[in-house]
């Protein structure tokens, strides 16, 4: 994430480094500005210099996971155009998400670690752009030009049921019931994808169009988040 402002200030890059783990242990409640400068190695108030308030130092570090999460699969669908399809697209991405613990804790609205953040409007925001309901639901219309996805039904009513998939999968751990072995989840979830969207006809051509398509979408929701963090200011 070159573009990010901390790759230029290691100060910056400390003090979100030490918000983190402290975010992560003790939830933001028991999080303070004194306790992430102390973890840092810094003054208290060089923490000032580059965030107004506790909740902006936080609100930015979620920020920045969100914005991890689309990078990577960015960085994934241009490596592998073929990954653009569905059956291969969802699964990685809430694979790559579960490696995200802020996306996750968000989306779920955990309160217990996120606390009043999870009110906040620009958590909110977040959601919207690029948690992977709002992901798969952005490239979803691209999928359906590119003979990727069923047309056959509103794009409104396959959406809904894309997210109610997508929750079933990352609200929680299968029951052993559901678990007859041997069993890959991701293998279950692709299968599931495509009997939801149906078979994917797209030719090379359209694969590799719609991974154009969908990174542009992504940068696009990209920047959104990036409008969300609080910047430092020009401390060293």
């Amino acid at each position: 994430m070159p573009d990010l402002p901390e790759h230029s200030s290691p100060k910056a890059a400390r003090i979100l480094a030490a918000a983190g783990e402290l975010l992560l242990a003790r939830g933001s409640k028991g999080v303070t500005i004194s306790d992430v400068a102390t973890r840092a190695h810094i003054g208290k108030g060089t923490v000032y210099l580059y965030w107004k308030t506790k909740e902006d130092l936080l609100l930015g570090l979620i920020s920045r996971d969100f914005i991890g999460l689309a990078d990577a699969v960015t960085e994934a669908v241009t490596a592998d155009s073929d990954l653009a399809r569905p059956s291969r697209l969802i699964p990685r991405m809430l694979t790559t998400a579960a490696r995200h613990p802020f996306v996750d804790a968000l989306r779920r609205g955990d309160d217990g670690l996120l606390g009043a953040l999870t009110e906040d409007p620009r958590a909110a925001k977040l959601l919207e752009t690029l948690s992977p309901d709002a992901m798969m639901s952005g490239v979803l219309p691209i999928w359906r030009r590119h003979a990727l996805a069923r047309t056959d039904w509103p794009l409104a009513e396959q959406a809904l049921a894309l997210h109610a998939l997508l929750t079933g999968f990352m609200a929680a751990p299968v029951p052993s019931r559901f678990r007859p072995e041997p069993v890959v989840p991701e293998q279950v979830l692709a299968k599931s994808v495509t009997a939801l969207l149906g078979p994917e006809r797209a030719t090379p051509a359209q694969v590799r169009a719609t991974a154009a398509e969908g990174s542009q979408a992504l940068a696009e929701a990209r920047e959104t988040a990036l409008e969300l963090i609080s910047a430092p200011v020009s401390a060293g």
